[in-house]
């Protein structure tokens, strides 16, 4: 054991002096280095949390809007290249004409990795698979039309320097405008009580093609983008290839995961530890991203992989629990730092590219994700709120063009292009798509029938805390019948229930608990909401065999000084 022991000493010591090696080398010793990034970590928490506090609680806009534009405040094209600390330098400083420092992005990346393993552990496979039809063509519609515009635009805007439809550039601003971030629109729909309407659910059911879809789509450029970067000349064979790897990579690992992930937690179980299971499947999740970037693809493809692998798993509420807490410090991060790269001294040229560009993402979801529901059952109105409810851009268009910036596909310029788009199409969204549920039924008349009038059932109780309880004793019990409750990021606490052909939607708001749910399925949720209640009420009826509250309190007080 001692020889073990020495061993370690010995190992750290080596590092600790290849590390100090390494930062003498840059002019810096690695204590200094680290307390550098320490101190820009604080600052970098504290605007981005007060920033999205500000967003949210005076603007009424996503917090992700005050994280972002807390970055470009403190960052070093702002404040941060202004502020010069004694012994320390500028706080946020350029490095080779990069805005973070390889370890400030490295934190970043970790960042992106826990979002999208969430987003995948989040992704109803219920949904999709029971909207497979509707959703898909909605998904693939706002895909294709978000995409052309997008690349078209970059091919078509005079002086960019992008004269190509296969320039990387270009394929990169696709892909950057095709994402949609439905956490935004969830929470619009939860507040409407919209959840359960047919819109809801297809916004909801196309959001995940259009996720599955994009980071399809982004594994295919970013094949395409590393040919052309390396002085080759991709073509329609090469393309072919590319996206056949691509997509058998994705469709393979993603099989692969969902047959084996019930034996693989099934393994992990046996430690018999929810810290040391979660840390298992978060490690992994960091495994497959590593695997699917020497696959030639983007590290968020694998992390999203493995997030849905898990999805259908008993772990994937567990799982999302215990990284909550991580997820609130580390992602408001990778928000901020996303800020802190837009350098306005490069944004003044490309400003009317950006409207433009912006003008075009709207247009192309609207469009293309509308039209398909058109087609299908839904009537003008319906077909509006669908585009209108896929319009906001968010996480996922960040980190691609984060990606794009750090490998050198994207200038600058054309990052904050991006940026200018994201933060557009967030702040349209929601009063766009509050204003067009005013009126009527979005489904056609020879449909409307069909859809079935929504049940709103509200209950208020004394308190805050007791509403908390049995939602969470309601949740519990919706999983124990092998429902899938999807936990929504919004505001107030809301749930997505489904199972075969039942869909509802669960929400505290202060001491209300609301359910929206569809006339035809309101008695399944009335009964499991009965259940709960009498077992609240006997358990309320146990409490009063126990000691007066007084005595127990007396019996600990002379505990104390016994």
């Amino acid at each position: 054991m001692q020889d073990v022991q020495l061993a370690a000493t010995s190992a750290i010591h080596h590092a600790g002096e290849a590390a100090s090696h390494a930062a003498e080398s840059s002019g810096h010793s690695i204590t200094h280095m680290m307390m550098h990034l320490i101190l820009q970590l604080a600052v970098i928490i504290i605007c981005a949390k007060i920033g999205g506090y500000l967003f949210q609680r005076f603007l009424k806009m996503p917090s992700v809007l005050g994280e972002l534009a807390s970055g470009m405040l403190i960052g070093p094209y702002a404040l941060g290249g202004m502020i010069n600390i004694p012994n320390l330098g500028l706080l946020f400083a350029e490095q080779q004409g990069f805005a973070a420092s390889a370890e400030l992005y490295g934190i970043a990346t970790l960042a992106s990795i826990i979002l999208l393993f969430l987003a995948g552990l989040e992704t109803d496979l219920a949904a999709f698979l029971r909207y497979s039809i509707v959703g898909s063509f909605v998904g693939l519609g706002g895909l294709i039309a978000a995409f052309a515009f997008g690349d078209l635009c970059a091919v078509y805007w005079p002086g960019n320097g992008i004269d190509s439809f296969m320039d990387p550039a270009a394929l990169f601003l696709g892909v950057i405008s095709v994402a949609t971030s439905v956490g935004i629109t969830a929470r619009i729909l939860a507040e409407k009580r919209k959840m359960a309407s047919p819109e809801g659910v297809t916004i909801l059911a196309g959001a995940v093609f259009d996720d599955v879809f994009g980071i399809v789509t982004l594994a295919i450029v970013m094949g395409m983008a590393k040919v052309s970067m390396s002085g080759g000349v991709v073509n329609w064979g090469e393309i072919g290839l590319i996206a056949a790897k691509a997509i058998g990579f994705f469709v393979v690992v993603t099989s692969l995961g969902l047959i084996f992930a019930r034996k693989i937690t099934a393994a992990i179980k046996k430690f018999k530890s929810t810290e040391i299971i979660v840390a298992i499947c978060f490690g992994l999740s960091l495994l497959l991203a590593g695997l699917a970037e020497m696959a030639g693809l983007a590290m968020i493809i694998g992390a999203y992989i493995m997030g849905l692998a898990l999805s259908r798993t008993d772990l994937a509420h567990e799982i999302e629990h215990h990284l909550e807490g991580v997820y609130n410090i580390l992602v408001p991060i990778f928000f901020c730092v996303m800020g802190m790269m837009v350098d306005f001294s490069v944004m003044k040229p490309v400003l009317a590219f950006g409207a433009v560009y912006s003008i075009l993402a709207i247009f192309s979801k609207v469009v293309g994700c509308g039209l398909p529901a058109y087609l299908m059952k839904f009537n003008m109105r319906g077909s509006l709120r669908i585009g209108l409810g896929m319009l906001p851009r968010g996480e996922v268009a960040l980190i691609v063009a984060g990606i794009g910036l750090a490998s050198g596909i994207i200038d600058q310029g054309i990052f904050g292009v991006s940026i200018m788009m994201t933060v557009i199409t967030t702040m349209l969204a929601p009063p766009l798509l509050v204003k067009s549920f005013d009126g009527g039924s979005g489904l056609r008349k020879e449909m409307d029938d069909m859809g079935g009038e929504i049940e709103t059932i509200e209950m208020e109780f004394p308190s805050r805390d007791i509403t908390e309880f049995l939602v969470n004793r309601f949740v519990r019990a919706l999983q124990n019948e092998e429902f899938f409750v999807h936990h929504l990021h919004t505001d107030k606490p809301t749930y997505r229930v489904l199972k075969d052909d039942i869909a509802f939607t669960l929400m505290q708001d202060g001491k209300k608990l609301i359910i929206n749910v569809p006339n035809a399925n309101q008695h399944v949720a009335r009964m499991m909401l009965l259940e709960e209640l009498l077992s609240l009420t006997d358990l309320l009826e146990s409490t009063k065999q126990m000691k007066n509250v007084d005595e127990m309190g007396s019996d600990l007080m002379s505990g104390m000084f016994a």
